[in-house]
């Protein structure tokens, strides 16, 4: 499954790419894209685990950016 994602107060790019390959990294995940200036990630993951990776890529990107949040619709 590929859904995107807003996020909120995302600061640099150098941190977008830490959180990118931080989330790549995530078993079940099957690819990963962060856009600093849309303030979007799009996440490809395993449809059976898709909420449980949603729930694993958002606490990455808290610890990389712990200002930084994922919006979950």
């Amino acid at each position: 499954m590929k859904k995107s994602f807003a996020m909120q107060d995302l600061d640099c790019a150098n941190c977008a790419s830490k959180m990118e390959n931080a989330i790549k990294k995530i078993d079940g995940v099957n690819d990963c894209s962060i856009n600093f200036f849309a303030q979007k990630m799009i996440l490809d993951a395993d449809d059976t685990r898709f909420e449980d990776i949603v729930k694993k890529a958002a606490a990455a990107i808290k610890k990389v950016d712990p200002d930084c949040s994922l919006i979950v619709k």
